[in-house]
């Protein structure tokens, strides 16, 4: 008797073009998202708009249980800020991008003016990291991955659930592919801090 499984269907976002026609300010960008709050909105370097659907509830899960391991290593470390996936970063090349984890050091977050905090705050994280659920397409996801890399950050992983595989981008690097790990360290960029991968597969 064969049973017909259900089979995850890769996701490829929606991208709406905009210019010539508009051409949104950052302020607007900011605002459109603001009104828009059930879709997971950035902008890539063209201006155009990528919009993609909310996570399903078991991939959130996950990423809840990895924002908290890098919530608790940053409380206690004291040296930087972390956020999650709700918060848009504006990246030194115009792409406003969301990871689903990231941590900046404290005196680069506290040195931009506050009013920019509020919106999506002009900096790239040093440390990044994206999960991928059953139905992201793991092309996009590693573009985005070299994106961050190309704009400043020190340290990424992009945590590939469906094939429990962890990619770690770093400068001028080749990306290193690591097989079902267990854990994953933050090296010396984020020292003592390891992330149990039993609370993410």
């Amino acid at each position: 008797m064969n049973a017909n499984l259900p089979v995850a269907i890769e996701i490829i976002p929606m991208i709406l073009q905009l210019q010539p026609a508009i051409a949104l300010t950052d302020d607007q960008f900011y605002e459109f998202c603001q009104i828009n709050r059930d879709f997971r909105i950035e902008r890539n370097t063209a201006g155009e708009l990528v919009i993609m659907p909310p996570t399903g509830s078991e991939t959130d899960e996950r990423n809840f249980n990895l924002v908290g391991q890098l919530w608790v290593w940053t409380k206690q470390d004291g040296t930087g800020v972390g956020f999650g996936s709700s918060g848009g970063f504006t990246l030194p090349n115009g792409a406003v991008r969301s990871p689903d984890a990231a941590w900046i050091k404290r005196t680069r977050w506290e040195a931009i003016p506050g009013e920019l905090r509020k919106k999506f705050a002009p900096i790239c994280p040093e440390f990044v990291i994206e999960l991928r659920s059953e139905s992201d397409n793991l092309r996009i996801l590693q573009d985005k991955m070299q994106e961050y890399i190309d704009n400043g950050t020190q340290l990424g992983w992009l945590i590939d659930r469906k094939q429990r595989r962890v990619f770690i981008y770093r400068p001028n690097i080749a990306v290193e592919v690591l097989n079902n790990p267990k854990t994953l360290s933050g090296e010396l960029l984020l020292p003592g801090f390891v992330l149990d991968l039993s609370q993410v597969w």
